[in-house]
């Protein structure tokens, strides 16, 4: 080895490692057979999507099963609104009936539609307004219900004629199939958008940051690859955990996130040992023993972070925790076999400046940018600058720091939490202000509450006499209004009620008094008879109330796992303990960010939203991702300083060298995550703007403030206090640094036995 010690390291990542460099060609071509096997396996048994009851909890969920398991026929429902725009033409005005005359006409004439009622029907009417000038026309399209969309562009043609016809009345359609039709095609498109600009947003910037085509091409490489693989996977792991459909999506963000990120801190160190003068062997044993294992300690963590999610007892939460626990997990287990190979094998040809010198040739050198990746570790000189401020004044730049992101996170104290709606779609789509109309004329017809009832007869006298008696009281108390409906399955052993509710606080009661008294002294009297209630509302208080029973032990699951794992790290309590607050500041900044944008509407017209609340699901999903993903950056900057401090320099000094050495590749990992989540923010569904904006601005608020000024003022602070460890702590097991940390040089440390590096 030209000179070098070749003692081997210790740990796992840099055996794993070791290996791979050596049988580079056995580990990319396992590799690739792995995702390829994972990949036609995941497609040939499919991914089993979650039964519409496992996404609730409580009684919604025993009620949502009851109605999934009885055989209703699949149909998609629809509604003609018809109202008077002037408040002049009443319900049974001439022009009003035959405006519904018409609308029954056309729509029956596309041969779609069946069961359809008007509000004069004598025996089962549509429902009327209490205002006088608005009634429905409901029906139900023929065939199946899952591919109704596909058949009913004709009916909202037909009512579309309708209202041409008749200009004094708003006359629109609204239900399953054509919100199917006229925005989950969109919000579609809107998810394959967003997927097909990450790739090339993440491909320019580090083209952009390293002017390096390999660099580029291997991140991503290895995100996609991962991505492939715990997709596959997923697929058999559904068979026993159902997922919901958004769960891949959640995969992908994840996926490039992690992907990118351990790929930049393992090239970005085998570029730094080789400009430092270390044989090709040497410079990959460096970066496996020190940027592998930090790569290891970072995935296990946000792993750890994502298992949290099973404490919840939900199963779109317990779902993506599964996916994102596999893609992460890919990515780590490619970013420490098939990355090391894939750099043996092109060598120094990873530090071609290939894009470089074609911008340069053509620009005839007006357009050039000094090389980032390999080289000697500086950090860039708006990084010295900081750095150098923040270590002369440690208090100063800790207080402040603080003091800004505790004021950011102020307003997370009045955050308003609520379910996603029909206000959840944003953006110009007609169907949304149709449903709003509707809801405002019929208060909680759209979303009703739903009493599911087993029994082994529903049809018997003594049973409708109990179902007769429930819509009674439910009504006569004011708990709930018209319009109410029946429903028995073909087996005569399931019957549902739809009350129309309230919403808000009212909602909320009317759920509680069905469940508490109506319910219980009516149809669930009756003996051997199952009843409970579902609906959005009852679905959204038995989420609180599942959240508020388990948020508290996800929340602690996952600092205790994370802190005995930094502590075993690291072999530091203050150390383990700084990482927990900080990554804690950052999400409650995070969330008071998202309360001032999305809930106080600050930037509403510059993203094209409403402002209102915030999705209930949202906090504890962001706590657990940023945690995850903000270890990332805590991990790899305290690795290198620790790193250093190992090597003899001073807690001062190792701080320095550890945030400038890793301070360009940071910055470039963070800029990526930074611009694909923005994307997902650009979304027409509310639930994921605020999901893009959330975790966008909190991986800006994490790399930039906390770990460019917080972290190294707290460690100035420390001094060599940072590295204490109780007696008493001594039994947890150590997680190796490395083999020798004489073996990492001071960044000035003049290079010796250097070959020459080729660079375009």
């Amino acid at each position: 080895m030209t000179g070098e010690r070749s003692r081997k390291t210790r740990n796992v990542a840099a055996r794993v490692g070791g290996w791979s460099a050596r049988h580079r060609w056995w580990a990319i071509l396992i590799w690739l057979g792995f995702v390829v096997l994972a990949t036609v396996v995941g497609n040939a048994v499919g991914t089993t999507p979650m039964k519409s009851y496992e996404g609730q909890n409580g009684d919604s969920r025993r009620a949502q099963q009851i109605i999934d398991e009885a055989g209703f026929p699949d149909v998609a429902g629809e509604m003609v609104l018809v109202q008077s725009r002037d408040g002049r033409i009443t319900v049974d005005s001439p022009e009003f009936r035959q405006a519904v005359q018409d609308v029954q006409s056309a729509v029956e004439a596309t041969g779609q539609v069946e069961h359809l009622r008007t509000p004069y029907d004598p025996a089962a009417p549509a429902p009327r307004a209490g205002d006088g000038i608005t009634a429905l026309v409901l029906f139900d399209m023929t065939g199946a219900g899952d591919t109704a969309d596909e058949r009913v562009q004709p009916v909202l043609d037909a009512v579309a004629g309708v209202q041409a016809r008749h200009p004094d009345l708003r006359i629109e359609q609204a239900g399953a199939a054509s919100i199917q039709r006229l925005a989950g095609v969109a919000v579609n498109e809107d998810f394959q958008r967003a997927e097909a600009l990450s790739l090339p947003i993440t491909a320019i910037i580090l083209l952009i940051a390293f002017g390096t085509l390999l660099p580029t091409l291997i991140p991503l490489g290895v995100s996609m690859t991962a991505f492939f693989a715990a997709t596959g996977l997923l697929a058999l792991a559904s068979k026993l955990l159902h997922v919901a459909d958004t769960t891949t999506n959640m995969m992908l963000l994840i996926g490039l996130a992690v992907g990118v990120d351990y790929s930049l801190f393992y090239v970005r160190r085998e570029r730094e040992e080789r400009a430092r003068g270390r044989s090709k062997e040497r410079a990959l044993e460096i970066a496996a023993a020190t940027s592998g294992r930090a790569v290891l300690i970072s995935g296990v963590t946000v792993i750890v972070a994502m298992a949290g999610m099973f404490l919840t007892g939900h199963g779109v939460f317990m779902g993506f925790a599964q996916g994102t626990i596999l893609v992460v997990l890919a990515a780590m287990v490619a970013s420490v076999t098939v990355l090391p190979a894939t750099l043996a094998v092109f060598g120094d040809a990873v530090d071609a400046r290939v894009i470089h010198g074609i911008v340069r040739v053509v620009t005839r050198g007006r357009v050039t940018w000094p090389r980032r990746l390999g080289g000697r570790a500086g950090g860039g000189r708006a990084w010295n600058v900081v750095l150098t401020g923040v270590l002369r004044r440690p208090w100063l730049s800790t207080v402040l720091t603080v003091g800004v992101l505790v004021a950011l996170a102020v307003p997370a104290l009045g955050m308003r939490l609520n379910q996603a709606g029909i206000d959840d779609l944003q953006g110009d789509y007609p169907i949304a202000a149709t449903f709003k109309a509707i809801d405002k004329a019929f208060p909680g017809g759209n979303e009703p509450a739903t009493v599911a009832v087993k029994a082994p007869d529903v049809s018997s006298a003594a049973m409708q006499e109990a179902i007769g008696r429930l819509k009674e009281r439910a009504l006569a108390s004011g708990v709930a209004h018209e319009p109410v409906s029946v429903q028995v399955n073909p087996a005569g052993t399931v019957a549902t009620v739809s009350l129309s509710i309230g919403y808000g606080d009212d909602g909320r009661k009317a759920v509680e008094a069905l469940r508490e008294t109506i319910v219980p002294e009516t149809v669930g009297a009756q003996p051997g008879t199952q009843a409970y209630v579902t609906g959005a509302m009852a679905a959204t208080v038995d989420f609180n109330r599942q959240m508020s029973r388990t948020a508290p032990l996800v929340i602690a699951f996952v600092l205790l796992l994370a802190f005995v794992l930094l502590l075993s790290s690291f072999r530091s309590l203050m150390v383990a303990i700084q990482a927990i607050v900080l990554n804690l500041l950052s999400v409650a900044a995070a969330y008071g960010v998202l309360v001032l944008v999305f809930q106080d509407g600050h930037g509403a017209d510059l993203l094209g939203f409403t402002p209102g609340a915030i999705v209930n699901w949202l906090p504890l999903f962001l706590f657990v991702i940023l945690f995850g993903l903000s270890m990332d950056y805590q991990v790899f900057i305290l690795s290198r300083i620790r790193e250093a401090y190992d090597s003899g320099m001073s807690t001062e000094r190792a701080v320095t060298h550890g945030i400038k050495s890793s301070a360009g590749v940071v910055t470039s990992a963070a800029l990526i995550m930074v611009a694909v989540f923005a994307v997902f923010g650009t979304m027409s569904l509310l639930s994921f703007k605020q999901m893009g904006v959330g975790l966008a601005v909190a991986i800006l608020i994490d790399a930039t403030v906390v770990r460019a000024v917080l972290l190294p003022a707290t460690m100035k602070l420390f001094g060599d206090r940072a590295w204490y460890l109780p007696g008493w702590l001594n039994w947890l097991p150590a997680l190796s640094h490395g083999e020798d940390p004489a073996e990492v040089e001071a960044a000035d440390q003049p290079a010796t036995t250097r070959e020459p590096v080729p660079v375009s």
